[in-house]
């Protein structure tokens, strides 16, 4: 299960930032989450519950804002949602597609206190 080593490197992440802004506690940690990330919301979720005990998380607030696949089309200049992971431009069906974003995880805002 690969969302415990992403959850402590969010951890390791989170401490960092915590550090650098003085912060002694993080009460919120909001993530971006790609459909099509390779990651599992429900097990990323259980797995920071479980890490963020002993951590400067132990009392955050676990929020996942779930991206969906967005490309853009070469061809036609249009960005389109695709609803499943065929690659084809639904406007003009050619496969001359880039992808924008739901393909990856981040890490988007964090809320601390000093």
């Amino acid at each position: 299960m690969h969302e415990y080593s992403i959850v402590q490197a969010l951890i390791d992440q989170c401490e960092t930032l915590s550090a650098d802004n003085k912060a002694s506690a993080i009460t919120k940690v909001v993530v971006k989450i790609g459909q099509y990330s390779g990651v599992e919301p429900h097990l990323l979720e259980t797995a920071f519950e479980t890490f963020k005990e002993q951590t400067i998380c132990k009392n955050a607030e676990f929020v996942m804002n779930i991206q969906p696949l967005v490309v853009e089309c070469s061809d036609c200049q249009k960005q389109s949602v695709l609803d499943t992971p065929h690659y084809v431009c639904p406007k003009c069906q050619s496969i001359d597609i880039r992808v924008i974003d739901g393909e990856d995880m981040m890490l988007m805002s964090l809320e601390m206190e000093s």
